[in-house]
């Protein structure tokens, strides 16, 4: 979306129109010439990463208000995991099974959505990586029911495309990991995490540290398959050695299914900061 106001001042595009019809000579081709802002080598320079971190926390940020996003639902999960109809791909036979997570997730964000349309779609939109597996169930979700989810996409050494089903104007790319993770959680207003991989887990992790630390309100916090994250994290060890206090083990509830996901949102205590 473009800021259509007057400035009284020359519009940043238009000089770049213009200085692309300046006359060729030594100094126009030099480096030191070209536009600071529409210069890629100067802007990817090491010195530069402090510009780098705030655009790419400011250019979301904006879209997301122009777009008047108010508030979202996080889901996080594994891009690994096929839909039901797939299983026969996935590498492992634990994969297949957790397939049923990519329904699960499909669901609960055709849910959430649908409840966010009736309410005029600006509040609890649906938020994911916006990569393949569990992700691309939640966006094919939003899809499902007709209304808007947001994909924050990042670069990576293998290929990774955003998948089909995140809205075009809401789909973001990043280069910095933690930048993409604090607006995962900007305006979060609830966590529904699936099984998946080290990318999963540390969302996991960070959110609830934050929520932990009173960094961030405490907000419904879901995390889909008891039986998998029992297996994956021993949680009353941690209580029981005291890492961790027993009090933060209420801090997030074990769910199964969208509709028991949808309850818990429902009926979370209102707690808004965590001492």
């Amino acid at each position: 979306m473009k800021d259509h106001r007057q400035a009284p001042f020359p519009d940043a595009h238009q000089d770049i129109v213009t200085a692309r019809g300046i006359p060729d000579t030594p100094q126009t081709r030099a480096p030191a010439y070209r536009l600071a802002f529409n210069d890629d080598d100067f802007m990817c320079r090491d010195e530069l990463r402090p510009v780098r971190l705030q655009l790419e926390l400011l250019k979301p940020e904006l879209l997301l208000t122009e777009y008047g996003i108010e508030s979202t639902i996080v889901l996080f999960g594994g891009a690994r995991i096929p839909e039901t109809g797939k299983r026969d791909t996935a590498r492992t036979e634990t994969l297949a099974q957790l397939s049923k997570y990519y329904e699960e997730a499909r669901r609960f964000a055709r849910l959430v959505t649908e409840r966010s349309m009736a309410d005029g779609g600006h509040r609890d939109v649906i938020v994911t990586g916006g990569g393949p597996g569990v992700m691309e169930a939640g966006n094919r979700g939003a899809v499902d029911a007709g209304g808007r989810s947001i994909g924050l996409n990042i670069v990576l050494p293998h290929e990774q495309a955003p998948n089909e089903y995140v809205t075009p104007e809401l789909c973001f790319n990043f280069h910095y990991f933690g930048i993409r993770k604090m607006h995962f959680l900007l305006r979060a207003r609830a966590i529904a995490t699936f099984p998946g991989g080290f990318g999963t887990l540390d969302e996991l992790f960070e959110s609830l540290t934050l929520i932990q630390t009173g960094r961030m309100n405490r907000i419904p916090f879901l995390l889909f398959g008891e039986g998998f994250w029992r297996s994956i994290v021993n949680w009353d060890a941690l209580a029981d050695a005291g890492t961790i206090s027993a009090d933060d083990l209420d801090l997030f509830r074990f769910v199964e299914t969208a509709d028991q996901a949808i309850e818990v949102i429902d009926n979370w205590p209102d707690i808004q900061t965590r001492a």
